[in-house]
């Protein structure tokens, strides 16, 4: 059986502190992970709010559960294949904790890889509109991503550099990643050909904070900003779909409004995963492609039925 970790987690300039936060319940014996419940509850609300748009834009509801059962389970493993992918070393001494996602390691980007082969094989198979599903289901994915990141606020993860900002979150050095505190041969050998990932934690080591005896870091709480971020992108999309001028527009202006916060907040976070023996964050990177790539496909497509209405 798991011990249940409570943690104390402060936002000093906001004046709010939450005392004893636990990672987890325990319910007739067993251990269960807020991660895991929150992760969960976000592909509830997603696949409940993709089944709303369906019902306003004249579509089938009972086809995005179909979808939703098929998508989220793909999801789940690209997460995961994704992150372990590009964080080997993480899985080396014990393989077996591949499997083990109650604590972590789920990447955005292998989920949306996931959501996206889906539809497209659930829309061939159903002889659907690719397009059309894309629109609706990426509201639903969006609204996943948006409570999916609390989950981070429980594992202590997920977190930028160091800043003294009005966000600034407050953790117990003892419940974050061990590299806050190990010594600096260690970082030295994990970051080495990553000056700038190196320079962030030191920073933020070089800046803990005492209050009432235990020692603190204090970063940027990038979860955060990327939830408020996907939780606008969510109002705009609803907005923008009964103005959308193609099916996948919406789609695309997804991929796009995603890509350019993740491109920003990426920059903040300590935890990036690299390509194999790079500097280069590879979300960063990918975020910034398809940026480019959407854009690209709106502007194209725009001028395409103007020409056409000529």
């Amino acid at each position: 059986m798991e011990t249940l970790l409570t943690t104390n987690i402060h936002f000093p300039n906001l004046g709010i502190g939450f005392e004893n936060v636990p990672s987890g319940i325990e319910i007739f014996g067993f251990y269960i992970a807020f991660y895991g419940i929150i992760i969960g509850s976000g592909m509830l609300l997603g696949w409940l709010i993709a089944e709303w748009m369906a019902k306003k834009t004249g579509q089938d509801q009972e086809l995005y559960l179909d979808f939703a059962i098929i998508a989220i389970i793909i999801s789940v493993i690209g997460a995961r294949i994704y992150y372990v992918i590009f964080a080997l070393d993480e899985f080396k001494a014990n393989p077996l904790s591949i499997l083990n996602l109650r604590t972590g390691g789920l990447a955005i980007y292998g989920g949306i890889i996931g959501a996206i082969l889906s539809a497209i094989i659930f829309t061939r198979i159903r002889k659907y509109p690719f397009w059309l599903l894309a629109d609706t289901g990426c509201i639903g994915l969006v609204t996943g991503q948006m409570i999916g990141r609390w989950g981070n606020f429980f594992n202590r993860e997920a977190f930028g550099k160091f800043t003294n900002g009005l966000f600034a979150m407050q953790l117990d050095l003892r419940d974050v990643a061990y590299e806050y505190r190990a010594p600096l041969h260690y970082l030295q050998s994990k970051y080495e050909g990553k000056p700038d990932a190196l320079e962030r934690i030191l920073e933020i080591r070089d800046n803990t904070i005492l209050v009432e005896g235990i020692e603190y870091i204090q970063v940027h709480p990038t979860f955060l900003y990327e939830s408020v971020w996907n939780f606008c992108l969510l109002i705009f999309l609803i907005l923008y779909t009964k103005h959308k001028k193609f099916d996948g527009e919406v789609m695309l202006l997804y991929l796009a409004g995603y890509g350019l916060g993740r491109v920003w907040i990426e920059g903040l976070r300590t935890d990036q995963l690299f390509l194999w023996g790079s500097p280069i964050a590879v979300s960063q990177l990918l975020s910034g492609l398809i940026v480019i790539a959407s854009l690209t496909a709106l502007i194209y497509k725009r001028r395409k039925l103007g020409n056409s209405k000529k």
